[in-house]
């Protein structure tokens, strides 16, 4: 079966550190050196828009329908 993709791992590792950082900010703690609220949002915003425009398969089914799409369009050349 097909690993899960590096860019899969990459952007929901980025979404769930973006929005800790949002939580611990709105907390008072400051786990990154930005003082801005501003700028912790715009960051989890970035990376939360990131994460829902591609497709993340992380289940044996959506893993082997990504195979099949790649293979399906592969026909249509």
């Amino acid at each position: 079966m097909n690993k899960t993709s590096a860019g899969t791992i990459i952007r929901t590792v980025g979404v769930w550190l973006a929005i800790g950082n949002q939580i611990l900010t709105a907390t008072g703690k400051n786990p990154l050196p930005i003082d801005d609220n501003i700028v912790t949002t715009l960051i989890t915003a970035g990376f939360a828009i990131w994460a829902w425009w591609k497709n993340n398969s992380f289940t044996p089914h959506a893993k082997l329908a990504d195979e099949f799409l790649k293979e399906a369009k592969k026909g249509e050349k």
